[in-house]
């Protein structure tokens, strides 16, 4: 149940829930929302939920004893010397919480990564590092905190929603239109889901299967193309359905993707793609790093330490840390090099990104080296040793069958088709395109088993 694109959510702990949040007093939907969220929790991750209780606590606890240490307008030094020293442990925590659940999931079982620990383990982060800067005013309540670490629309995948973003401590009101909005972004991220991020699932699972060495280079370029499409529609759905149940609730709406393959650069491509994500390692490791506030070589350093880390954060396997490494070349050197010249050229930026973003989805994509090699060696036919190809004309088999997959996805990529959206949204027409897309959805969930998100394995 822990995924939104399930009919059991759809059809049992959403529809109860959201009766029991809106016949309670306003002034208790925040107890209502953080009992829910451990219900939810509980259900998807028995096992874990001790966990997120506890690191919680210990995140409240110590996070409450820096603030009290920085209350008032004059702080005396060894005050504000205590308070960095609690800061930086309650970090150094939670740094440890992750690293050590992520090695047990790459050494031992895969199944001891708790759900959603990448994500709230951020939180607590920034919930910390906010402390310490000064930007959380008013001392939180402990019903706030907890709800800010565990809310379910964001605890298993994102976004990664900032304390001060949740405005806890102000009334909660959602009027019939708010609420009407945020289903309307519910749906839509529901059909990018299972209307096109599924089916294209499919043509990646289709190239595993008969096997990389046997598809032609054409193919094997429109492999790339359909899982770069697969996984933005997939994350991209995710981020909506999140938003819009926040919301439905009464909170404001997150931005977490902004169009990322209109981008002209590989630089704008991550501060379009997963936003909350990208300004999490801007605010809390590039800046305190010295940003871009240093020499080349300083700013050089601070980039490769962003996306080493991002690398490592995205999965356990090699390739993540190849896909980091090779993403933050690129945006060194755009940044020291070639850069302006891609934003004098907005075409060839376009080109650019379109481009090379597929091949590092490509990295991204395949864990074994081995395979990756020979993937690359089918989409550069030229270099390596992958092989004469068994059917040079498998391209137009697998266009018929997802062509209309891949083109519905290119359009969705346009901004312009969110602009007409976004203008429209209260038609007539749109609302009952919409009421076809959320039904569709549910036929094609009733009528296969169904994937799951692939950020939840993040």
């Amino acid at each position: 149940m822990v995924s939104f694109s399930s009919l059991e959510f759809l059809f049992r702990f959403l529809p109860i829930f959201l009766i029991a949040y809106f016949v309670v007093p306003a002034k208790y939907r925040e107890i209502m929302l953080l009992i829910g969220s451990l219900v939810f929790y509980a259900v998807g991750e028995p096992v874990f939920l001790l966990l997120l209780i506890l690191a919680t606590v210990m995140n409240y606890y110590m996070g409450m004893k820096a603030w009290e240490l920085g209350e008032g307008y004059t702080v005396q030094p060894w005050r504000l010397q205590k308070r960095k020293q609690i800061v930086i442990a309650a970090v150094v925590i939670d740094v440890l919480i992750l690293a050590a659940f992520k090695c047990l999931s790459a050494f031992v079982d895969t199944a001891l990564l708790p759900l959603g620990i990448s994500f709230y383990i951020f939180k607590m982060i920034s919930f910390q590092a906010d402390i310490l800067r000064g930007e959380i005013w008013n001392k939180p309540k402990f019903k706030y905190v907890a709800l800010y670490f565990t809310m379910f629309p964001q605890v298993v995948s994102g976004p990664i929603m900032r304390y001060n973003e949740g405005e806890f401590d102000l009334d909660r009101t959602c009027g019939l239109e708010q609420f009407e909005d945020g289903l309307k972004y519910f749906i839509l991220g529901l059909g990018m889901k299972v209307l096109l991020a599924d089916r294209l699932a499919i043509l990646w699972n289709d190239l595993q299967m008969i096997g990389f060495q046997s598809i032609s280079t054409p193919l094997a370029w429109l492999g790339a193309a359909g899982y770069s499409l697969r996984l933005y529609f997939d994350f991209w759905g995710y981020s909506l359905m999140a938003s819009g149940l926040m919301v439905m609730l009464g909170y404001d709406f997150i931005e977490n993707f902004n169009h990322p393959y209109a981008s002209k650069s590989i630089s704008e491509f991550y501060r379009r793609w997963h936003v909350t994500l990208g300004s999490w390692f801007r605010d809390y490791v590039y800046i305190p790093l010295g940003g871009s506030r240093c020499d080349k070589k300083r700013i050089a350093l601070n980039l490769a330490v962003v996306w080493l880390l991002t690398g490592i954060w995205h999965g356990n396997g090699f390739n993540y840390v190849i896909w980091g490494v090779v993403l933050g070349i690129m945006i060194i050197l755009e940044k020291l090099v070639y850069g302006k010249y891609l934003q004098k050229i907005p075409i060839l930026g376009n080109l650019y990104v379109l481009a090379l973003i597929p091949l590092t989805w490509v990295v991204f994509a395949i864990t074994d080296l081995k395979q990756l090699g020979i993937y690359f060696g089918r989409l550069f036919p030229l270099f390596g040793d992958a092989g004469i190809a068994v059917n040079q004309q498998d391209i137009f088999k697998y266009l018929s069958n997802y062509g209309i997959y891949l083109v519905a996805g290119i359009i969705l990529c346009i901004p312009a088709v969110s602009g007409f959206y976004e203008k429209h949204r209260k038609n007539p027409v749109v609302i009952v395109l919409l009421a076809i897309v959320f039904w569709l959805s549910v036929y094609f969930l009733s009528s296969s088993a169904g994937n799951p998100f692939m950020y939840l394995n993040f």
